[in-house]
C-alpha cells in the first residue's frame, strides 16, 4: 500500500465552490494487509466503491477539485469517526454505549466486508489501528477540511459532493410506496447537512440525466456528511450513492459494458453540479 493517503486533482482554473471527494474507492491493497486477511482478493473488494473515482474523474476538467482516498475501505473507513473502534476487533478497546455501526463490524477499522464476511482470523493490536488512523485518516480529513474552507473563502459557499456507490441489492427491495427503485440515493441527513435548495438542484441534475433519485433511504449520510455539512455556515455536504449495476459487474469487480456510456452520462451531471457552485457564488456576491 502506498504511503500516500490520497490523491488530489485540481483544475487549471477553479471555477466553483463545489468539491468532489471519493473516500471509498481506494484500491491500494498491500501484501501485508492481504496476508492478514482470511478473504480472497475478490471478496475483500466487495465493500470498495470500485471505479467511483473514475466516474467523477472529469470534475477538474469542469473546474472543480477531486479528492480520492488511496487506502481501501476494508483497511480503513474514512466515513467513520476516528474513535469508532471495534472492541471485537481491536485489542484493548473498552466496550462503550451501543453504536450500531461498530456492533455490525463497520467501525473505522472494519471487522467485516459485505454480507458480514470477517476480514481477519483474530484481533488487531490497538497500536496498529492507531497507526492506520494517523497515516491515512487524519491526512485525508485535513485535506478535505482545507478544500472546503478554501471553497468557502473563494466562492462564499462550499458544497461537498461525497461520492459513493451502493450494491444493487441495497435498492432491489425498495420499500413499497416509496416510488420506483432509485439509481441514485442522495443523503443529506434529512436536511441537516445541506440546504433544501441545494439538494433540490443536485437531484435535478441527476434527474435531467435520466436517473431515478431517492433521498435518505436507505442511505442518509454518515460521518462525512454529518461533519462537513454546516448549512448555517454555507457549508453543504451531500452523500451520493450510485447503483453499482449501472456501470460494473459486482461479482467480478470490473467495469461492465455500460461503463463508458455511464461515465459520459455522469460527465453532464458533474458539469451541472459545478455550475451550481458558480451560481451560489454569484448569489452570495449580490
Amino acid at each position: 500500500m502506498s504511503e500516500a493517503a490520497f490523491t488530489v486533482e485540481m483544475p487549471r482554473q477553479r471555477r466553483t465552490g463545489v468539491v468532489f471527494a471519493s473516500p471509498h474507492s481506494g484500491s491500494s491493497y498491500s501484501e501485508r494487509f492481504l496476508a492478514q486477511s482470511i478473504l480472497g482478493a475478490g471478496q475483500i473488494r466487495s465493500s470498495e466503491d470500485a471505479f467511483v473515482d473514475q466516474l467523477f474523474a472529469c470534475a477538474p476538467h469542469y473546474g472543480a477539485p477531486l479528492l480520492c482516498a488511496k487506502a481501501p475501505r476494508a483497511y480503513l473507513d474514512l466515513n467513520r469517526a476516528p474513535d469508532e473502534l471495534d472492541p471485537a476487533l481491536i485489542v484493548g478497546v473498552p466496550r462503550r454505549g451501543q453504536n450500531p455501526r461498530i456492533a455490525s463490524g463497520l467501525g473505522v477499522i472494519p471487522r467485516v466486508v459485505a454480507h458480514g464476511r470477517a476480514i481477519y482470523r483474530g484481533k488487531l493490536p490497538l497500536e496498529e489501528a492507531q497507526a492506520r488512523i494517523n497515516r491515512f485518516w487524519h491526512p485525508y480529513h485535513e485535506q478535505l477540511r482545507r478544500m472546503m474552507e478554501q471553497a468557502a473563502q473563494d466562492f462564499g459557499v462550499a458544497i461537498l459532493i461525497d461520492c459513493h456507490s451502493m450494491p444493487h441489492e441495497a435498492v432491489t427491495d425498495f420499500r413499497q410506496g416509496a416510488g420506483p427503485r432509485p439509481d441514485v440515493v442522495l443523503g443529506d441527513r434529512f436536511g441537516a447537512s445541506a440546504s433544501a435548495d441545494i439538494v433540490d438542484r443536485i437531484e435535478a441534475a441527476f434527474v435531467a440525466a435520466g436517473l431515478k433519485v431517492a433521498r435518505n433511504t436507505p442511505f442518509a449520510g454518515a460521518y462525512i456528511a454529518q461533519t462537513y455539512g454546516r448549512p448555517s455556515r454555507n457549508h453543504h455536504a451531500v452523500q451520493v450513492e450510485i447503483d453499482r449495476a449501472l456501470y460494473m459487474d459486482e461479482a467480478d469487480v470490473r467495469p461492465n459494458a455500460n461503463f463508458h456510456a455511464f461515465q459520459a452520462l455522469l460527465g453532464g451531471v458533474v458539469a451541472d453540479l459545478v455550475e451550481l457552485g458558480r451560481e451560489c457564488r454569484d448569489m452570495a456576491a449580490e
